[in-house]
């Protein structure tokens, strides 16, 4: 049994995109870096992998991402696409048994979404996984909730910092040191089911009470509202469910570690 962690860089510029069918999914992270370390039952470091990939999707890397990872679109054009690289990464891996050992749950999850992207068979894939950004978290007495990032928690455990961060090898690199210094008995790997989609719980849908909001309308003004009033009421609360008098924001953040910008997502 071996553990594999590893660590991916994405790319997404959506005016550039191409070849994709936008039928099954607009916006794909496609990946144009995979690193990861091999470690064996013991914790030693028993193989490396580091790879770039030429993109398919994108024919321009957005420049947030060439700025956080130092990738440019040069650089990878003389790369091979990602079906030679996951061969290779299969070969590395080579284990039926091995589990992978990630910070957050996004690489794993854009891992899989781009093997099947390109049509290529996920089933050599390990389907256990260690999350281990929460069991950092529990690590230091802190809620599963407050998730670290990948730098503060390397800081935290006064881990040597000697090479750059965002950068796929460096913080796979990164993790499994942390994965060795936090690692006891509660961390198990869980399973993972890439075709497992999480079923919300329908909203209840709330029916206001017209008359009781127009009622308390009257008491706060202590006088009768008239039918004009009533109709304006009304009317401004409806507009405030359908929440089309808020402003809009748009908020961009980012995958520590991987350099992805994404719209209205957030890892950590």
């Amino acid at each position: 049994m071996s553990f594999i962690i590893f660590d991916l860089e994405f790319n997404q510029d959506v005016s550039s995109l191409e070849n994709f069918d936008r039928k099954r999914s607009p916006y794909p992270f496609e990946i144009i870096q995979i690193g990861a370390i091999k470690l064996d039952s013991e914790f030693n470091t028993i193989g490396t992998f580091n790879r770039y990939v030429k993109p398919t999707y994108y024919t321009r890397i957005n420049p947030f991402v060439t700025e956080l990872t130092g990738i440019t679109i040069e650089h990878l054009l003389t790369e091979e696409p990602f079906p030679e690289i996951y061969k290779a990464y299969l070969t590395f891996i080579n284990e039926n048994n091995s589990i992978f050992c990630t910070w957050g749950m996004s690489d794993i999850t854009e891992l899989f979404r781009n093997v099947e992207g390109h049509q290529l068979s996920h089933s050599f894939l390990p389907k256990r996984v260690v999350n281990l950004q929460p069991y950092v978290s529990m690590h230091f007495n802190l809620s599963q909730k407050n998730l670290l990032r990948l730098q503060h928690a390397v800081e935290l455990l006064h881990i040597p910092i000697a090479h750059a961060f965002h950068n796929a090898l460096h913080d796979a690199f990164y993790t499994a040191e942390i994965f060795k210094k936090v690692y006891n008995s509660s961390i198990q790997p869980k399973p993972y089911d890439p075709s497992h989609k999480t079923i919300r719980p329908k909203r209840r849908i709330r029916v206001i009470d017209t008359d009781k909001l127009l009622q308390q309308f009257e008491k706060m003004y202590a006088r009768k509202i008239t039918e004009d009033e009533q109709e304006m009421i009304k009317l401004a609360y409806k507009m405030g469910r359908t929440k089309s008098i808020f402003k809009r924001r748009i908020k961009w953040s980012f995958r520590e570690g991987t350099g992805t910008c994404y719209f209205n997502r957030n890892k950590r």
